[in-house]
């Protein structure tokens, strides 16, 4: 059971730190300063509940996506690790446009926001590896990416005030750290991967 709290707590952590709630608090109180008060916690509800639901349909139908399309896991594994360090040195050194770009105007639905802001490419990737690798412990993982999306949540919903109380410099320095923390997740990730395909390759 001890094993499983561990496995389960650092699922639940690897998934936080890609979902990156504090690295967007900046953006999305840029996406919704337009609206109304209460307008701003129903797309922040609605936009999270959205990005949940896509992270669980990759969790409990990654595998089978794969076996469909024929990609193996180390695949998946490289891609998001590619992905997952892009975004990481993007956080690292974020460009002048800000780390998502030009961001479009009106009440955001489903993009920018649900995607790929919470349930990005890296942040698919990963639950996909996590079902496909342990797919008796599809159970583990859904409670790991409730964990993390609570804990984003509560973060997102309480943008405003952090904002205010830690700055946006703190913010700022939190987000590199993170940044720091996706680039060694993610090489970790490439050399899983890369270990995975030359074993099953073989000599």
């Amino acid at each position: 059971m001890g094993a499983d709290t561990v496995s389960i707590a650092s699922a639940a952590l690897l998934l936080f730190l890609i979902l990156d709630p504090l690295g967007n608090i900046p953006v999305f109180l840029s996406l919704l300063r337009s609206l109304p008060p209460r307008r701003q916690r129903i797309v922040l509800a609605r936009e999270l509940l959205i990005a949940l639901v896509v992270l669980m349909l990759f969790l409990w139908c990654g595998k089978y996506a794969l076996e469909l399309m024929h990609l193996r896991e180390e695949s998946v594994s490289i891609a998001g690790g590619i992905v997952l360090f892009l975004i990481g040195i993007r956080m690292i050194f974020p460009p002048p446009e800000g780390l998502m770009g030009e961001m479009p105007d009106g009440e955001p639905f489903i993009v920018p926001m649900a995607i790929p802001l919470v349930a990005g490419p890296s942040g698919m990737a990963a639950v996909i590896l996590m079902g496909s690798n342990d797919p008796a412990r599809l159970g583990d993982w859904s409670l790991a990416l409730m964990i993390a999306w609570a804990a984003t949540a509560a973060i997102l919903f309480s943008a405003t005030y952090l904002y205010k109380w830690l700055g946006q410099r703190v913010l700022v320095a939190v987000e590199r750290l993170m940044g720091m923390l996706l680039v060694a997740i993610s090489v970790q990730m490439l050399m899983d991967g890369i270990a995975t395909y030359l074993q099953v390759k073989g000599p």
